[in-house]
């Protein structure tokens, strides 16, 4: 199986065409949030049915900077893995959307109890599966995913402190555009792809030995 995923799109149609080569080669497509600038239903819809022109199968989370209902479009396509879960063959896939608490009071901001509580939810419906993979467009503190461009890390404890316990073999996360990059949390490799306008994509794979995942860049 192969999997490619993406982020922080915030409206950039022409970049999603871009990566259109690639889309069609997965055999999933995941969103980790921010598809629009503030927006809400009709400018995320807009970007889930450019993606949805490339792929057979696509599942998302919204970022903070969609507005809240852009949860509730990704609910009713039935395409949403903010607090919920999807079986594909032995893999499981869970998430959430948002972010946690920013100084800019973005519209979709959780406090960290309610991001371990949307986690813990979608993960107990994939806790059994052979093999998790957890898409959270809120990284894990102190990695190279969550810096800001000052050095500061601001990713979410409650987000690291999940994973340190449940370890799913991969987290595909997002938000800090200029924190691209791969890092490891005991056995999780955890990947931000940065701001698609930069180029960044994520490919996972599934084979014999596990999931195993990659920053590409166009």
């Amino acid at each position: 199986m192969r999997i490619v995923s993406f982020g922080d799109i915030h409206m950039a149609l022409d970049a999603i065409d871009q990566l259109a080569s690639a889309l069609r080669q997965a055999d999933l497509v995941i969103v980790s949030g921010d598809l629009t600038n503030f927006g809400g239903r009709e400018d995320a819809a807009q970007v889930v049915a450019a993606v949805e022109q490339c792929t057979r199968q696509l599942l998302a989370v919204s970022g903070n900077l969609d507005q809240r209902e852009v949860m509730d479009l990704l609910c009713e396509r039935g395409i949403s893995l903010h607090g919920e879960a999807r079986h594909v063959g032995d893999l499981g896939i869970f998430g959430c959307g948002g972010s946690n608490f920013t100084p800019f009071r973005t519209p979709t901001e959780f406090s960290e109890e309610e991001l371990g509580a949307l986690l813990e939810r979608g993960y107990r419906q994939v806790s059994n599966a052979r093999h998790v993979l957890m898409v959270c467009h809120t990284p894990p503190v102190n990695t190279a995913t969550d810096r800001i461009f000052n050095g500061q890390h601001v990713g979410s404890p409650t987000v690291r402190a999940f994973i340190e316990e449940h370890q799913p073999e991969v987290c595909i996360t997002g938000h800090i555009h200029e924190s691209a990059g791969v890092d490891r949390i005991g056995r999780t490799t955890v990947v931000n792809a940065g701001l698609l306008r930069e180029g960044g994509y994520i490919v996972v794979s599934l084979g014999a030995n596990g999931l195993s995942a990659a920053l590409k860049h166009l």
